[in-house]
């Protein structure tokens, strides 16, 4: 991968992880009523996509962890600190059909089957995110087949944490996902959460495709903590590849962000 590539990847994760850190923050000072499920550590998942695939404008399903993909296929994080502070939709739903970018209903993993009608309809290319946990859902698994059989424009991507919430895969099941999305004609990978994996991955498969990046949340499933289980962070791995310049990119980054989220605060304060 070229170096300007790969920092202009950071770049978006950059201003991800500076969203999430202050909304951890501000998860603790106790400023929601409501779960906030944060993307830390699964930043470079969305931050790349979107920097191979924003051009195309893809019709985007995700689900509840879907801060990080919001901010890096373009959304406003104004718009975003004004939905999670004054919206009783809460973080779960994202819907802007400016990137565009459908919210989720809630249920673990429909985001899928209307991914693919989605794509089915329209011919477009369509990104539906799920998490390892919701990839185990019936309707998940018979969707994915389907768009195998009818040969849709869909890039299935599971963000593998290994957890549904705290249980592992291997209490759940004995089976990867890249080899049942195989089984049904979809051509898969299991693949790290490396850009330049994720990139070779993209630019090697026909659709429809489906990625099992393995990835690792750094906080609890909702709200603000850590569990007691092994993190590998790709942004400090990424941001140790790349060296010091990388540096200013994050201190532009961070300060901008507390600054909207400071001004946000102070109009909330004031109601």
């Amino acid at each position: 991968m070229e170096r300007t590539t790969r920092l202009e990847i950071f770049a978006r994760a950059a201003g991800c992880r500076a969203f999430e850190e202050r909304a951890y923050k501000e998860i603790v000072n106790k400023r929601f009523t409501y779960p906030l499920y944060l993307s830390c550590g699964q930043e470079f998942i969305p931050s790349t996509f979107a920097q191979f695939l924003k051009k195309d404008k893809p019709q985007i399903f995700a689900q509840h962890r879907g801060h990080s993909t919001y901010l890096a296929f373009g959304g406003s994080p104004e718009s975003l600190i004004e939905r999670l502070l004054f919206s009783p939709q809460g973080s779960a739903s994202i819907h802007n059909l400016d990137i565009p970018m459908y919210g989720h209903d809630g249920l673990m993993g429909t985001q899928v089957p209307i991914a693919v009608g989605a794509a089915f309809a329209s011919q477009r290319l369509t990104i539906a995110i799920m998490g390892d946990a919701a990839a185990e859902e019936d309707y998940v698994m018979s969707s994915i087949a389907w768009a195998g059989t009818k040969h849709l424009p869909i890039i299935f991507v599971v963000e593998d944490n290994n957890l549904s919430i705290l249980t592992e895969k291997k209490v759940r099941r004995n089976w990867e996902m890249d080899t049942f999305a195989r089984s049904v004609n979809v051509n898969a990978k299991s693949i790290s959460d490396s850009p330049p994996e994720i990139e070779q991955a993209l630019h090697s498969m026909a659709l429809p495709m489906l990625l099992n990046i393995r990835t690792e949340r750094l906080y609890w499933h909702a709200g603000a903590g850590q569990d007691d289980y092994p993190k590998v962070d790709r942004y400090k791995i990424e941001k140790e590849a790349l060296g010091p310049e990388v540096q200013a990119v994050e201190n532009y980054t961070v300060k901008h962000i507390n600054e909207i989220w400071d001004k946000a605060l102070e109009i909330q304060s004031k109601k």
